[in-house]
């Protein structure tokens, strides 16, 4: 069984989904309809950038769906490939809404704009921030993050993102993940001194953190305003890591995961339990590929497809093993 995977911000790239523009109609038209509806070139900014115009919340987020969409477009239509399940990555989660089917691209892509600028107006520039914290436990994170904010007094500071094992990110206030830094000891742990190292992330905000809670009541209304329908495959949601193909729910959680923490590894042991054994990771990058190794290298076999070569040698192989 086959699943789909829909990368989050981290992924962009300048160059991304520039092959797919090049060899394929549906997907030059994705990109036309794209820049019609938010008034912006897309295939400037996706192919030239600068980066820093690629990486501002409110471009990245809009432009990772779009790719993600051309992607499963062509790919779906190419390869007859069929699929059982998908999940996507943080605003990722838009792109399996929009390709099972449960949103209209039109939307999902207002949406995300309109999400990239609500996170960003959230908490003012310097007062948030993230940090990928390796080598702990999911457990000893979370007794991380009660000790920096009773410790120091200052917070919130909190799980955001379960990437793999022992690669948890931290989000919330940029005083705290300072003093964590500052003051951060391995005595906490005693008896065991795990090896751990603290990677300050460049983000502009303090994502999936209770600081995101006002970007998350505007959200409310801006997605209440738009059709859902039955998604034709399940979604495994950030928020809970449980499937659904359920409009209303699909649209709750939605909304849920912009404060709350992006549950990953466990969404893809729920993709396990469901029977998927091989996935497609459609848009940029391969990040969701590296994780995948790490939560378990033998249990989803992730593959990316990032050029027309790679496209090609997938058709073929569909075919050789009869997928297609």
């Amino acid at each position: 069984m086959w699943g789909a995977l829909f990368p989050g911000q981290g992924s962009q790239h300048i160059g991304m989904g520039k092959f797919l523009v090049e060899n394929f109609r549906s997907a030059r038209e994705r990109f036309e309809e794209a820049s019609d509806i938010l008034n912006q070139d897309f295939k400037k900014l996706c192919f030239e950038g600068p980066d820093q115009e690629l990486a501002l919340t409110e471009n990245t987020q809009p432009a990772l769906l779009l790719v993600s969409t051309a992607a499963f477009e062509v790919v779906t239509e190419i390869t007859g490939l069929t699929i059982t399940a998908g999940a996507g990555h943080s605003v990722g989660e838009y792109g399996a809404m929009v390709n099972s089917g449960a949103m209209r691209f039109s939307d999902a892509i207002k949406a995300v704009r309109r999400r990239g600028e609500e996170m960003q107006r959230a908490v003012p520039v310097g007062q948030g921030g993230m940090c990928a914290v390796i080598g702990l436990t999911d457990p000893q994170v979370d007794m991380l993050c009660r000790w920096v904010e009773k410790k120091s007094g200052e917070g919130p500071l909190q799980p955001a993102n379960y990437n793999a094992p022992g690669q948890v990110v931290v989000s919330g206030s940029k005083k705290a993940l300072e003093w964590l830094r500052a003051n951060f000891t391995l005595q906490i742990f005693e008896p065991e001194t795990p090896k751990v190292r603290l990677i300050p992330l460049n983000v502009s905000a303090p994502f999936h953190s209770s600081m995101m809670k006002p970007a998350e009541v505007n959200m409310r209304a801006v997605l209440m305003d738009m059709p859902f329908k039955k998604a034709k495959w399940p979604v495994v949601q950030n928020f809970s890591a449980s499937e659904s193909t359920d409009p209303e729910r699909l649209r709750t959680e939605l909304i849920s995961q912009i404060s709350g923490s992006v549950k990953w590894v466990q969404c893809m042991q729920r993709m396990h339990a469901l029977g998927i054994r091989h996935t497609v990771e459609f848009g940029a990058g391969k990040v969701l590929s590296g994780l995948a190794k790490k939560i378990d290298s033998g249990a989803v076999a992730t593959l990316n497809i990032s050029s027309l070569e790679d496209l090609q040698n997938f058709e073929k192989t569909m075919k050789e093993n009869g997928f297609a």
